[in-house]
């Protein structure tokens, strides 16, 4: 009980959470659920924000919101692979030449990230923020060859998936290391409406999709 009241206190002190929900949830729906909340977390406010599904979605993609009260998207995902990203490093890097990363170094380095606008991006962020580090992000680039560029060169780290490298890691230019012992995984997968039925052309589009990447952890 001590424990479960040591937590209701430090909730009140995290910071306020953002739910936008729908005109008809803030009208007929949430002022008992705010009232009975209120009651249970005094210290706790929530932020309520009125928008569609579409926009509440959006927010919460990019983190803008923590929570959503939203009608079901009408959409399905069909899962194809998952990205295990890792540091990739040049050959010359002190890391590559200790064969390991040093977790006081992580902070200093300077990184060559792809751009801050991607779902990519905002995962390594939040990663490190789990981990109370910071990262600083010395260059910004659309290109993926142009990164590898970079880091061959050793003007940077960079943080992708090992796959994306393998021709510069077999060939020594380059290096993947673990980030650490959590593993930071991105799931691929394709979009599509859930109440549509996929055509011929469609249904083997995926299959080869999923034939394809299925490939990408096992190719040497």
């Amino acid at each position: 009980m001590a424990a479960a009241r040591d937590e209701i206190t430090q909730l009140g002190k995290r910071g306020r959470p953002t739910a936008p929900a729908t005109t008809t949830a803030c009208q007929y729906l949430l002022s008992p659920v705010l009232r009975e909340f209120g009651e249970s977390f005094p210290a706790c406010t929530i932020a309520l924000e009125p928008g569609d599904t579409p926009y509440a979605i959006e927010l919460l993609r990019t983190h803008r919101i923590d929570l959503a009260l939203v009608l079901e998207p009408q959409l399905a995902f069909r899962p194809l692979f998952t990205d295990d990203l890792q540091f990739i490093v040049s050959s010359q890097h002190l890391w590559a030449q200790a064969v390991r990363v040093i977790e006081s170094e992580v902070p200093r380095q300077s990184y060559i990230l792809y751009e801050k606008t991607s779902y990519t991006f905002q995962m390594i962020q939040n990663y490190f923020r789990d981990r109370d580090q910071v990262l600083f992000t010395s260059m910004e680039l659309g290109s993926i060859k142009e990164i590898k560029k970079l880091v061959k060169l050793n003007l940077g780290v960079s943080i992708l998936a090992p796959w994306i490298a393998r021709k510069e890691i077999a060939g020594q230019s380059l290096v993947a290391l673990p980030l650490g012992r959590k593993k930071l995984r991105l799931n691929w997968g394709i979009l599509h409406w859930k109440r549509r039925r996929l055509s011929l052309p469609e249904e083997t589009f995926i299959r080869l999709c999923k034939s394809v990447t299925e490939r990408l952890n096992t190719a040497d």
